[in-house]
């Protein structure tokens, strides 16, 4: 997963995402003259403008692209997932990654809010600032929402990079355990891990790191039954006495049951050679104290 600068030479998958998102969602929440108005205003030649001012970002999963963003100074002005995909968290990390970059410069930011949106806004924390209204035409009304949400502020200076956390403890509905290792990596304000187990296939996590260095992020992972697992997670650091950082997490599946858990993972200080042996370890340890 990979949320990347938009180029020219997307523009074109750019423009068919977004209407066959409007196409697809909006009439159930909108008469026709209004969907009509929001295709025509999210025209190619508008999302050429945007590309041209640096303004558009596209979320690829597995080399395909599922979603886009667009803003302009604190305003956050285009979000679109392509129905097939939405259930697994691709709106909210793009609007994660928009965040992140708008309050590098503002203390807030401000959108515009469809039906079908204000919901998942609300539960990012946006409130609303006044209620609008658009005459479009043989008496129909475009009606949104205009919210608003206080950012805070990001830092780059806690780095992950290159740092190796196993868990400790986990909730009996969670798939991890002291056989999975995480590898972090991390550029800028965006941190990414990869990390496997014994009953974990393969896995990738990838989110932003804020001020205090709290990390939020979505996961993904094939475990032992072969089914894909997708969740979200907070995590809080604390420092412990030898300086390791331990993380604190809570973390919700975003599908199966969609249940919550808590997890604590330890930072390991090892080298990439020595991962292998780290992990048995860690397994023998856990085997001990069950003894």
């Amino acid at each position: 997963m990979e949320y990347i600068r938009a180029t020219k030479e997307d523009a074109e998958e750019i423009y068919k995402l977004v209407q066959e998102t409007i196409l697809t969602v909006y009439p159930k929440y909108y008469p026709y003259d209004v969907v009509k108005f929001f295709s025509h205003h999210h025209s190619k030649e508008n999302i050429m403008k945007d590309i041209d001012k640096g303004h558009v970002s596209i979320l690829k999963v597995d080399d395909k692209m599922v979603g886009t963003g667009s803003y302009e100074d604190n305003h956050i002005t285009r979000v679109y997932v392509l129905p097939r995909y939405e259930g697994h968290g691709y709106g909210s990390f793009i609007m994660q990654c928009l965040e992140e970059e708008i309050a590098k410069e503002h203390s807030y930011a401000k959108l515009d809010a469809s039906l079908s949106a204000c919901h998942m806004y609300e539960q990012r924390g946006y409130n609303t600032l006044k209620h609008e209204r658009i005459w479009v035409g043989d008496g129909e009304v475009l009606v949104y929402e205009v919210m608003v949400k206080e950012l805070p502020k990001v830092s780059e200076e806690k780095s992950y990079e290159g740092k190796y956390f196993v868990p400790i403890s986990n909730s009996e509905n969670g798939d991890v355990d002291s056989s999975t290792l995480f590898e972090y990596h991390q550029k800028g304000n965006v941190v990414w891990a990869n990390y496997s187990a014994k009953d974990i296939f393969k896995g990738e996590l990838l989110g932003m790191v804020a001020t205090n260095g709290e990390l939020d992020f979505y996961y993904q992972h094939i475990n032992s039954k072969n089914e894909v697992r997708i969740g979200k997670c907070h995590s809080t650091p604390r420092t412990l006495e030898d300086g390791r950082i331990q993380l604190m997490e809570e973390w919700q599946w975003l599908n199966g049951d969609m249940s919550k858990g808590r997890s604590v993972l330890e930072e390991q200080m090892v080298r990439r050679l020595d991962v292998g042996r780290v992990i048995e370890d860690i397994s023998t340890e856990k085997k001990e104290d069950k003894a």
